[in-house]
């Protein structure tokens, strides 16, 4: 991620509100872009699964989670009928690819609109990406430095097991070193959680799109950055990271 990138997501965050929810719409719409190209022998129907993301988001801003979840069942028959009406030959396929999309990028951004809701969301938001971004950072570098053996060669054939390990542990230690800019509501056990909720999930989410990106015969989603891949390859594993984050502090917090 560039650092004007970045800083424009702080600001974002920072915020709050409607703009963050803007902010998120956008990046939802990217990486659902970035996706149904690779899924475009499966013909999704790009204007439904637009449709539904800014329709989650909104709804969820402005409601709560059973809105979020309304929105996600009415998308199926709309789909369908999309579908239908087109009269495709694959149509399951279709309804299948689309789906893909909505509920993994879709619920994920949503998720962290309602994140940044709740008590100390925007903290809480920040040592998540940190987490996943420093996590990752050091799973390259780990691996490209002591990497032997292959984590999942027929899914990622560069990833390695010293490279999760060293990714793991910096993820960890990235949110307990941050969590002592908050002593005052983030304890070292929740801390704790959270960094091994991020440990755990980012090189999940990471695999995740390898696959689909390896299906699909593509080494990146897209070019938005240039050599370093599209905004789904940057953002993969925090869609997996912050998702898990918001039902952690629901839970704890």
């Amino acid at each position: 991620m560039s650092i004007p990138l970045a800083a424009a997501a702080i600001g974002f965050i920072d915020v709050g509100g409607i703009l963050f929810a803007a902010f998120m719409i956008a990046v939802g719409l990217a990486c659902l872009h970035e996706l149904y190209r690779l899924l475009d022998r499966w013909r999704p129907v790009s204007v439904v699964g637009f449709a539904a993301v800014v329709a989650m988001v909104l709804a969820a801003r402005h409601g709560g989670e059973r809105d979020l979840v309304l929105v996600a069942a009415i998308t199926v028959p709309i789909l369908f009928a999309f579908v239908a009406l087109r009269g495709q030959p694959h149509p399951s396929v279709s309804i299948a690819g689309t789906l893909l999309g909505v509920y993994w990028i879709g619920i994920a951004v949503t998720l962290t609109v309602l994140l940044r809701e709740l008590p100390h969301g925007k903290s809480l938001i920040i040592d998540v990406l940190l987490g996943t971004f420093i996590g990752d950072t050091a799973a390259y570098i780990g691996g490209r430095m002591f990497g032997r053996r292959a984590l999942a060669p027929r899914i990622s054939p560069r990833k390695t097991v010293e490279g999760l390990v060293i990714g793991a542990l910096a993820a960890v230690l990235t949110v307990l070193l941050a969590a002592q800019f908050e002593t005052s509501w983030l304890t070292q056990g929740h801390a704790l959680l959270l960094g091994v909720t991020v440990a755990v999930l980012a090189p999940v989410g990471d695999l995740f799109e390898s696959v689909i990106k390896r299906d699909a015969g593509a080494k990146d989603a897209g070019r938005a950055f240039g050599p370093h891949g599209g905004v789904l390859d940057r953002a993969d594993a925090a869609l997996f990271t912050l998702s898990a984050a918001y039902f952690v502090w629901l839970a704890v917090g």
